[in-house]
Parts: structure tokens; C-alpha cells; sequence
């Protein structure tokens, strides 16, 4: 039997970024679920703190070369690759001088919210979903981690769904109590018009907010998880009233064996439509 293949994206992974809820979840998950005997991708954005000498990171030039147009400028797409020896694993990253150079993560040097993250957001996950054709490697689903990857849904749904590439291709977002402070740029519903999402997307992301985000993810989405113990409470409702598969929190003990489970049960639902 073919192994089922999961492609999990996350705006930050340990140990290129320091130990937090989100990175320590996803290196474990990545790696229990590979170890599991499912076949994954691992994708995070090359912010420029990441220690690429200690890191061994190197640039996978097949797959370099791209451009992606974000609110009307073109933006060269670098793709980078490291290994992390004791998993067995490996994670590609997506880079971009513009977006990903500065020696910041996803605030400034003053702890405010990068102005940009709306762009970085968006170039992060079509990049990725670009890297992904172009590697010839087709998902069974999308395990997403962190509010950089809330728009992953939303590009399968909407701007891919006539991709033959990911025609099967189901999204799973798991959420977390890790959010940004202030609303993204107001332009941006113009900026995903421009992408080439329709009026009744835009409209459910006028306001961009982390909860309206989120509301947006879940819309799209095939499944979600919840990846903090104890959720914000406008989030947890967001959770509950989602008419989609869940999962809710699970011990880390527990958890590649119950993420796993789900990912199949996500995967099966869609070949009983």
C-alpha cells in the first residue's frame, strides 16, 4: 500500500528557531508521524536569524529561480534545505530577501508586529505550494501550524481547486493561543483580490484580525486541531462551532498517535464524497 504523504507547514520549527509551543510541536509531530510510516514534507519561511552556518542550510537551486507576484511586485522565490540528523528528517525553507532577510522572526527589533506580515504570510504559502509541484510530490493533506499559515486553506480551496496537483489535497489547521497583536495592513483583502480570490473571500477578510483569520481558516478547511492546552476563549468558540472533523488538544504523550489517527480519518473522509 502507498504510504499516505502529509506536508506539514509552520511558521517556526525547533531547532532553527527557539524552543516554543508551536516549534517543539512540530518537530515532534514530524518526525512521530514519519516514524509512524507516512511519507512528509516539512516547510517553514527562512527568517533571518536562523543561523545558517550552524544550521548547514544550503539552496536547493532546481528549485529556486521562481517569481511570485505579491500586490503587484514581482518576488524572487529562494528555496533552502536542512537536515535535522536525529529525526532523519528534512525541512525546506522558503526565503525571500525582502520578506525573510531582517533579523527578526514575525516582530521587530521592538517586539511590534511586522507591517509586512500579511506579505510574508502570503508568499510563504504559495511558495510553498509552488516548491511543492515543482518537487513532483503530491500531498494527502496539509497539517498547518501558526497563524503564517492561516491562508493555506484558502489557496487550496480557492485559488488551487482546479489544480490537478492538489485536486485530493485536504488541509488540516491546528490552532493556537500564539497570535499577532495588531490587525494586518488594511489593504490586504485588496492584495488577495489582486492574488485572484473572489469578492466573497475578500469580504470575510475586510477586517484582517487574528480571529477573523482564523474564522477564514476554519471555513476552508477539511479538519482542525487545537494545538494549545488552554485556548483563548474566542478561539476555542471558533473551535467548537466549526462544521468540519476536530480534534481537540491532546497530552504530548499522546499526540502523534491521535494527530495521526485524524490526518487518516481527514484523508478517508474526502474519498467517501
Amino acid at each position: 500500500m502507498e504510504k499516505k504523504k502529509v506536508l506539514f507547514i509552520s511558521q517556526e520549527i525547533a531547532p532553527f528557531l527557539p524552543k516554543s509551543e508551536i516549534s517543539t510541536t512540530v518537530r515532534n509531530m514530524a518526525q512521530g508521524i514519519q516514524e509512524g510510516g507516512k511519507e512528509i514534507r516539512v516547510f517553514m519561511p527562512r527568517f533571518g536569524i536562523i543561523n545558517e552556518r550552524r544550521h548547514q542550510l544550503h539552496e536547493v537551486i532546481r528549485l529556486s529561480g521562481m517569481n511570485m507576484i505579491i500586490d503587484d511586485t514581482d518576488h524572487p522565490l529562494i528555496i533552502k534545505v536542512a537536515s535535522i540528523s536525529a529525526a532523519r528528517m528534512q525541512v525546506y525553507f522558503i526565503d525571500n530577501d525582502e520578506y525573510f532577510r531582517r533579523k527578526v522572526t514575525v516582530t521587530d527589533e521592538e517586539g511590534k508586529d511586522c507591517v509586512d506580515n500579511d506579505e510574508r504570510s502570503m508568499f510563504f504559502c504559495r511558495g510553498v505550494l509552488e516548491t511543492v509541484k515543482k518537487l513532483g510530490w503530491q500531498p494527502d493533506v496539509i497539517h498547518c501550524n501558526g497563524w503564517m499559515t492561516s491562508l493555506m486553506p484558502l489557496y487550496i480551496k480557492e485559488l488551487y481547486k482546479d489544480d490537478p496537483h492538489f485536486s485530493n489535497t485536504r488541509v488540516v489547521y491546528n490552532i493556537y493561543n500564539t497570535g499577532f497583536n495588531n490587525n494586518w495592513d488594511a489593504k490586504f483583502a485588496e492584495k488577495l483580490k489582486f492574488d485572484g480570490f473572489s469578492d466573497d473571500v475578500v469580504t470575510d477578510l475586510a477586517e484582517p484580525s487574528l480571529v477573523n483569520l482564523t474564522k477564514a481558516a476554519v471555513k476552508y478547511a477539511d479538519g482542525i486541531s487545537v494545538g494549545s492546552e488552554e485556548l483563548d476563549s474566542e478561539l476555542k468558540t471558533i473551535f467548537d462551532g466549526a462544521d468540519c472533523e476536530k480534534l481537540e488538544w491532546v497530552t504530548e504523550e499522546n499526540q502523534v498517535k491521535a494527530t495521526s489517527e485524524f490526518l487518516d480519518k481527514v484523508i478517508e473522509a474526502e474519498v467517501l464524497i
